[in-house]
């Protein structure tokens, strides 16, 4: 699967503010310091996520951001389609389903193709932000149960405009 450095921006300030749900809000520079990420792209990033209705921003001396929903209401999902479109890297499921009814010298390509992206779409629908902060190192939980973690088997990341 493919994750724009921005979508990936997204999900890892997320999880700061999920680390921090029901305490005060937390400024955008502590937000950057907390995930490493740079302040200026961080605050584009912000106004989507307020554009959208999953944070809130406060002004003043104590302002800053805060999650609108418990952290187990918020799935990786959401994220990742406000900020890159469809979760699949083989287009959306209404485009796969027409080629299979359109081509059928090649259905079960497209199949195979939907099948990947449905399988996609459930982990992603069924992870929340809660399920990524109590999966971290040192929590003592594991997701999906995997025991061994492969080298680079993190997400694709794609630099906005450039070529994959």
């Amino acid at each position: 699967m493919k994750i724009s450095q921005k979508g990936l921006y997204a999900l890892q300030a997320m999880m700061t503010l999920g680390r921090q749900y029901g305490s005060e809000t937390v400024k955008i520079r502590d937000i950057a310091a907390d995930s490493d990420l740079p302040e200026k792209f961080l605050e584009l990033i912000l106004l989507e996520l307020k554009n959208a209705r999953i944070v809130e921003s406060v002004r003043g001396a104590k302002g800053g951001y805060r999650l609108r929903r418990p952290p187990s209401e918020i799935h990786l999902s959401e994220i990742i389609r406000l900020l890159d479109g469809p979760l699949a890297p083989f287009g959306d499921a209404e485009q796969l389903r027409g080629l299979i009814v359109t081509d059928p010298d090649h259905r079960a390509l497209y199949q195979v193709f939907l099948d990947v992206r449905d399988a996609a779409a459930k982990i992603l629908e069924s992870t929340s932000i809660a399920d990524i902060i109590a999966s971290r190192p040192g929590s003592g939980k594991r997701s999906h149960g995997n025991k061994r973690q492969a080298k680079n088997s993190g997400p694709t990341i794609v630099q906005s405009g450039g070529k994959s």
